[in-house]
């Protein structure tokens, strides 16, 4: 196959088997969903970066849900360090039976204290444990599992407070600051009843991409040669390698999250606040009023690349439920047009009808994951499939290689979405179980990708699985 028909086919809309929209190009949206929206990329502390999840290895009996909040923190960005958001609810919602509305959710709280505040230190010594008095900044949390009902149309639940007063690890300052960082962290993992384990904190950004080339229209830096402006090939450099995140881990048992015989769930997670802000002149500010959704994530990418620009902030309003009410960004995206113009020397790609896109991306693959003809944004998981190994053992290409443990059936720390997304495009076989037995990923499509292969850091085989927060002291990025 040559490189040109390679590239027509990796840049349409969709795939047979991933179909995730483009806006700019042929690698664009394999963008994590970071600052995707106008409104929230004002608010970094109530924006979802990216969600996660998969049945533990070592605790396979039950899921991991991991929700990633805070882009591209800066690890030396104090004194006052990237933290949790008081006045933001936090939530992982669970849909058990297919209609796309929750029907479990986990409640987030965060309570910040400050111990002096005549001092402008995060930290007024080092820091040796997670109660440590030197500690002058901490933050608490309650978790609270709420379950859901439909009264007459309207959703209700009923909240069971798990667990309250339990401790995030300070940031990863330096080595005068947390010279054991990663024995402080550990001891922030907390058993809740039922045999759930939850952490909050920081960590370092599980995500990787070639951002920087991804956003200079749209280019793979490996293929350069092939796109409207030709550079110089070169190999795929990390844009989020050396950036940390907040992130909100939780491990729950299967059986408290399906409803048998349906073993699969959608996942999606959310950020919400109170209708209305009210900034003191003291400095102090107090939020009044009922919730407001302000941002969800289920697959990444969706708002980013979807959802047009002047729906975006509606969208992220919006409940999963009614997202047919954006079936036309699916069926008729904007990329195949984008597509045809950036790339004119290269056959044209459809622009209308991309039933792909609804199916992979609304409905969950029929055999794999489908959980129902509703149309909705959810990470769905079967959680009826083994896992494949042991955390960042998986194979990266996940389906593709044939482990359906792996994306799309949930999404693992080490799947390579970028990859996966692009030979799935470049492939053209309808059916995901072809796909699955490796005719995606036979030459040439298996030299596909971004050039970046893996997290800059190794993930931990055990909970929370995601590798310690870069430092702030001595880091790099890229």
């Amino acid at each position: 196959m040559k490189w040109g028909i390679v590239l027509a086919a990796l840049v349409a809309a969709g795939v047979a088997a991933f179909g995730l929209a483009r806006a700019q190009g042929p690698q664009s949206a394999v963008a994590s969903s970071h600052r995707e929206a106008p409104v929230i990329a004002d608010d970094p502390a109530a924006d979802n970066t990216d969600l996660y999840a998969f049945r533990s290895p070592d605790r396979p009996n039950t899921v991991t849900i991991v929700a990633n909040y805070i882009p591209l923190e800066e690890p030396a960005g104090g004194p006052n360090f990237a933290k949790f958001d008081d006045s933001v609810l936090y939530e992982l919602k669970i849909d058990s039976d297919g209609d796309a509305a929750e029907d479990i959710s986990y409640q987030f709280r965060f309570h910040t204290t400050v111990g002096n505040g005549d001092t402008f230190l995060y930290n007024t010594g080092q820091i040796t444990s997670i109660d440590d008095p030197d500690l002058n900044v901490r933050q608490t949390y309650t978790v609270t599992r709420v379950t859901r009902k439909h009264d007459h149309g309207e959703l209700k639940g009923k909240g069971e407070e798990l667990g309250s007063g339990l401790p995030t690890p300070p940031v990863n300052i330096g080595p005068r600051s947390t010279p054991g960082y990663a024995a402080v962290a550990a001891s922030a993992v907390r058993d809740l009843p039922g045999g759930i384990k939850v952490f909050a904190g920081q960590r370092d950004d599980p995500f990787f991409v070639d951002l920087g080339s991804v956003f200079d229209l749209a280019g793979l830096r490996p293929f350069n040669a092939f796109h409207l402006l030709p550079l110089g090939a070169g190999a795929g450099v990390d844009g989020v390698a050396g950036f940390n995140t907040h992130s909100i881990v939780i491990q729950v048992p299967i059986d408290q999250l399906v409803k048998i015989p349906n073993t699969t769930i959608g996942i999606y997670a959310s950020a919400s606040r109170q209708k209305i802000r009210v900034l003191e002149k003291d400095g102090t500010t107090k939020s009044e009023g009922p919730w407001v959704q302000v941002s969800r994530l289920g697959n990444p990418l969706i708002n980013e690349v979807v959802i047009p620009l002047g729906q975006k902030d509606r969208w992220n309003r919006s409940e999963p439920e009614d997202d047919a009410d954006f079936a036309s960004s699916y069926t008729d995206p904007e990329v195949p047009a984008l597509v045809n113009l950036l790339y004119p020397a290269l056959p044209d790609v459809a622009t209308t009808g991309r039933s792909d896109l609804v199916a992979v991306l609304l409905t969950g693959v029929p055999g794999l994951n489908f959980t129902g003809a509703t149309h909705a944004d959810l990470l769905r998981l079967n959680t009826a499939i083994p896992p494949s190994g042991p955390v960042g053992t998986g194979n990266r290409l996940g389906v593709l290689a044939g482990e359906f443990a792996g994306y799309p059936n949930g999404r693992r720390l080490e799947d390579d979405v970028t990859d996966i997304e692009l030979r799935a495009l470049a492939c053209g076989y309808g059916d995901i179980l072809a796909g699955a037995l490796g005719l995606c990923n036979l030459a040439p499509n298996n030299v596909l990708g971004d050039g970046v292969d893996a997290n800059d850091k190794a993930f931990s085989t055990t909970f929370p699985y995601l590798a310690s927060p870069h430092q702030g002291y001595d880091h790099g990025h890229h």
